[in-house]
């Protein structure tokens, strides 16, 4: 098979920059679907321009019957290499559509056979930290351990940690463990992506990541977390008895710890994202009349290298060649 050589996380940031654009036509407007299906066709589109023979493992939208990206769609030129491929056109898609901050648009890459299907359970319980702390948390110690374990990591108090975690009721009980340890918590409504990357950026303010968000995701977050050092560990959390059972009778180990190592197997592995919004990861697409900024981040596992790629887009030209609404 041939192998992924050349830096494919260069030409994945055309893709991710093409649907954040068109996605953030729709910010505020209140039409998560409207914003879904625009940024899931310029994300096809450009897919589909980039030489490689790549499978849709990881599609958005199934869970919650939006425009997507299905599993098992074939993508790109057809040439080689194969590839794995991850996506989330918008992450944080009810964030974008009532205008607030931290919305992305993310694509992974991996060799063929590398990503992990997490068939029909849609979350998972999760725990990841950034290169400082990579190697101090443990998914099945208290959450207070973990946050000791990354305070004396980070060289830091306990009082100093914060954990980005979603609001959800279901996190009752982890958000009373976080305070009686003594961190501090920083909750969000969506997008555990750029929550999990927000504990690399060292200006972010955040050092863990803890809680039960979506499977898809934490496939995602293992391919972004393997390019920057970071760790990540997630266990399956089925919704219900029925979704348990299913999980037996496939041979899925509903005890098993799943690593980065585990969700991606890979060590090539590429990355980008490119912000929607204006949040703590990167600033939101801004439209100028003619021009389109963005920002965008990208990485690649192999060498370890981080771009930020700043970009002004020319729209009058851009509708010339490109089958894109902008």
């Amino acid at each position: 098979m041939s192998l992924p050589e050349r830096n494919l996380a260069l030409e994945l940031v055309r893709v991710t920059e093409s649907a954040a654009m068109a996605a953030g036509r729709w910010m505020g407007r209140g039409d998560k679907n409207g914003a879904d299906g625009a940024a899931v066709n310029a994300m096809r589109y450009m897919l589909n321009t980039i030489r490689m023979d790549g499978t849709v493992v990881i599609g958005e939208g199934e869970k919650d019957e939006a425009p997507m990206l299905f599993n098992g769609e074939r993508l790109g030129t057809g040439d080689e290499p194969k590839v794995d491929i991850a996506v989330d056109p918008i992450d944080g898609t009810r964030l974008l559509s009532l205008g607030r901050q931290n919305s992305i648009s993310v694509v992974a890459l991996a060799e063929r056979g590398s990503m992990y299907f997490p068939q029909h359970i849609f979350y998972m319980n999760k725990l990841a930290t950034g290169p400082e702390a990579a190697g101090s948390i443990d998914i099945r110690l208290p959450i207070g351990e973990n946050i000791r374990r990354v305070a004396k990591a980070k060289k830091k108090n306990v009082e100093d940690i914060t954990v980005v975690l979603l609001d959800r009721p279901r996190h009752e009980k982890l958000i009373a463990d976080i305070r009686e340890a003594g961190a501090r918590i920083r909750l969000i409504t969506d997008g555990d992506i750029a929550g999990a990357l927000m504990t690399c950026k060292e200006d972010a303010g955040v050092d863990l990541l803890a809680g039960i968000g979506g499977s898809p995701e934490a496939v995602i977050t293992a391919c972004a977390l393997k390019c920057v050092g970071g760790a990540m560990y997630c266990t399956l959390w089925p919704r219900n008895e029925e979704e348990a059972e299913k999980c037996r009778d496939l041979g899925m180990d509903l005890e098993q710890i799943l690593s980065m190592d585990d969700l991606v197997k890979s060590n090539n592995v590429f990355f980008a994202a490119t912000g929607i919004t204006n949040g703590d990861l990167l600033q939101g697409v801004r439209y100028e009349g003619d021009r389109i900024r963005t920002q965008s981040i990208v990485m690649r596992s192999a060498s370890g290298t981080i771009r930020y790629i700043e970009a002004i887009h020319k729209l009058s030209k851009l509708e010339t060649i490109s089958g894109i609404n902008y």
